[in-house]
């Protein structure tokens, strides 16, 4: 566009302050989305540790499947599908330490059960009396 066949306002130059030309300011309105909302929860370091810790039934690596899938919504801005996968990997974490701590603890009242066992059955070692320790280790020697 040639500067000589653009029509300015009579009192309105390129160059200077030209308040008769101007419109009143209207309100702009800038759509932050979720702004307020918190962005959901991955559980990424949860999910790496039910998966490298015992990995019952591989509901640790299930759990970290759910984990990557609800941090690549997250990075993509669909907070909804997001929010599902935080909640699947969720609970994928709760079941697996949940059998991450029954194990051990099964196994413990099962030795104990077999102590109690062996110690008060007829001609069995005397595991609580005075020699009960070295009774004990004959269990694991040759």
């Amino acid at each position: 566009m040639d500067n000589h066949s653009y029509n300015f306002p009579s009192d309105c130059t390129p160059l200077t302050n030209c308040k008769s030309a101007r419109k009143p300011a209207g309100s702009t309105v800038v759509n932050m989305g979720n702004a307020g909302k918190n962005p959901p929860k991955d559980y990424l370091i949860w999910s790496l540790c039910n998966t490298l810790y015992v990995n019952f039934c591989c509901l640790g690596f299930m759990a970290l499947i759910y984990s990557i899938k609800a941090r690549d919504q997250k990075t993509q801005g669909n907070l909804q599908l997001a929010q599902e996968c935080s909640d699947k990997a969720k609970w994928y974490n709760i079941l697996a330490a949940g059998w991450n701590m029954l194990i051990p603890l099964l196994a413990v009242v099962v030795l104990v059960l077999l102590l109690i066992h062996l110690g008060s059955s007829q001609g069995s070692f005397d595991f609580f009396g005075e020699d009960g320790f070295q009774n004990f280790m004959k269990l694991f020697s040759w």
